[in-house]
């Protein structure tokens, strides 16, 4: 298995680290709107917008969804454009949709916040370029490394959860707006000069067509990985947006006490940020391990253990109120467990399409990001129908239990067929 050293002397380690960089700013304010959502209700509300809880979940829930529908359109931008112009464009709206939020600050509108959610989207499409940037340049025996540092950057996730409330707290929550451009600037900037596109000589390219998308959507294993990223990836995704609100409505009475108590802070959204943080975290460091995992004891075996165990919890958060304490646990092994699911879905996906692996990584990214806008939204419905989360807890269980039952209706066939030729553990 290659490891770092194995780069050295090989590719264009400016652009590795540069699209490492740009994937890491990029998810960090693609998720920027979660940390922030209970001082941004407040703002509104000042300005005599009371937030429902459907808005709000249509607020967090924008930035996925569009992220999810751009990777496709950034994929094309990527084969048609090359990938440094496209990553380059796609930087500009974002940097433009946290100029707006900043300079509008409090006395910005809803409507005005829907539009920079969608700009924000443009962040999380850039999974579709960022990647494949960094791969072109090495050899197939270095993608695994090389892909593995390019996507570390859903770590920004974290670092959103660990500073942006706290920032708000002491400047403004536009401020984070604020801090986020300048830092996107500073990337756009060194990106310009440090990252390449790959040469004729190191890369050929072979531009998707649309029906290439449309040959791999009529085959029904593109569907069974759908639902399983959805699940995963959407999950992940979803839980990490709404995470903040979820903790306020939630336990806001029990976070005050430890913040007073322990960390000696006063502000109960800043500690919803470290718990949420501490969440996230698990699942965006561990989806390597799930890969791991997966190719000692197989993908569908993999599954089977990630998807149960968060199925299983998923039905205790829904169906009993659990102390601070222990809620925090759960949420944490929810999270570390869709983190390994990713990193299991995408063992299993290079061995059917291997091929088309590009395709279908602009494909499931997609459907893992309207996973994620799907949970969201539903957490939204089920706090504003029954002022509560048990509804979409259990709502959540049920899709992950779905996703279950199809791994073993397909398992069979696909260790029967494919998977014998595949060439890892199936």
């Amino acid at each position: 298995m290659a490891g770092l050293k194995d780069l050295k002397g090989q590719g264009h380690a400016p652009t590795l680290f540069m699209a490492f960089l740009y994937f890491d700013m990029s998810f960090m304010v693609w998720t920027m709107l979660g940390p922030l959502s209970t001082e941004i209700a407040e703002a509104l509300a000042l300005s005599g917008h009371i937030m429902s809880a459907g808005e709000k979940a249509t607020l967090l829930s924008l930035p996925i969804l569009s992220g999810a529908l751009l990777r496709i359109l950034l994929g094309f931008g990527v084969d048609k454009l090359g990938a440094k112009l496209t990553a380059m464009m796609a930087q500009s709206v974002v940097i433009a949709a946290l100029l707006t939020a900043y300079l509008q600050g409090n006395t910005i509108t809803y409507n005005t916040l829907l539009l920079v959610a969608l700009g924000l989207g443009f962040a999380g499409a850039s999974f579709a370029v960022a990647l494949p940037q960094a791969g072109q340049w090495y050899p197939p025996k270095l993608q695994g490394v090389v892909l593995g540092i390019a996507g570390a950057g859903n770590i920004g996730v974290v670092i959103d959860f660990l500073f942006a409330p706290k920032i708000a707290e002491l400047w403004g929550w536009e401020s984070v707006f604020g801090v986020g451009a300048a830092m996107s600037i500073a990337v756009f900037i060194a990106y310009g000069f440090l990252a390449k596109n790959a040469p004729e000589s190191v890369y050929k390219a072979n531009p998707k067509k649309v029906k290439d998308y449309i040959k791999l959507l009529k085959d029904k294993d593109t569907w069974w990985f759908n639902l399983f990223y959805a699940v995963s990836f959407g999950g992940f995704v979803g839980f990490a947006g709404y995470m903040k609100v979820y903790l306020m409505n939630t336990y806001q009475a029990d976070m005050s006490a430890f913040g007073l108590d322990v960390l000696n802070e006063s502000n109960v959204k800043v500690i919803a940020g470290y718990f949420g943080a501490l969440c996230i975290f698990a699942g965006a460091v561990l989806r390597p391990v799930g890969g791991a995992v997966a190719d000692k004891l197989g993908g569908v075996k993999s599954l089977y253990m990630f998807f149960g165990t968060v199925t299983l919890l998923a039905i205790l958060n829904a169906t009993m109120t659990l102390p601070f304490g222990v809620a925090i646990f759960v949420l944490f092994l929810i999270m570390a467990n869709l983190g390994m699911a990713n990193g299991a879905v995408f063992q299993l996906v290079p061995q059917r399409f291997g091929k088309d692996i590009g395709i279908m990584t602009g494909i499931i990214g997609a459907a893992g990001g309207l996973g994620g806008t799907a949970l969201i939204k539903t957490l939204g419905w089920s706090k504003g129908a029954f002022d509560g989360y048990s509804a979409g807890f259990m709502i959540f269980a049920t899709v992950v239990l779905i996703a279950l039952m199809g791994i073993s209706l397909v398992k069979t066939r696909w260790r029967t067929t494919w998977g014998v030729a595949a060439g890892g553990r199936i």
